[in-house]
């Protein structure tokens, strides 16, 4: 059955090509919004918490800072209406999972920036 699953997420599923990001990276997702008849584009800026799944059902968690309020976004790779997305830093960070980034404020909240 895990087969046949994997089969059809291989031959059906759009693979879009986005560059390699991990956790620690500041990123910036485009994606496309709809309200009514129109569409628009809006972007969603902050640092990649985790990435989780795999195949056709992996998805990514954003957090951004809006003002002194925590936004975390969750984004599936394949979702239709994301257009592009830019790395904006490498960020060093030791585990591919930064939960404890959400407790974080002021100056213990930066994440060390990979030069290359």
């Amino acid at each position: 059955m895990e087969a046949l699953v994997k089969f059809v997420q291989d031959e059906f599923v759009q693979k879009k090509d986005f560059p390699k990001f991990s956790a620690g990276d500041t990123i910036t997702v485009y994606y496309e919004i709809k309200e009514g008849e129109k569409t628009r584009t809006q972007f969603f800026r902050g640092v990649v918490i985790q990435r989780r799944g795999s195949g056709a059902t992996e998805t990514f968690t954003i957090r951004k800072m809006s003002g002194t309020i925590g936004v975390e976004r969750i984004f599936p790779v394949n979702l239709p209406a994301l257009q592009k997305i830019e790395i904006n830093k490498k960020g060093k960070v030791r585990r591919s999972r930064i939960f404890y980034f959400r407790e974080l404020t002021g100056k213990k909240a930066r994440i060390k920036e990979v030069r290359s």
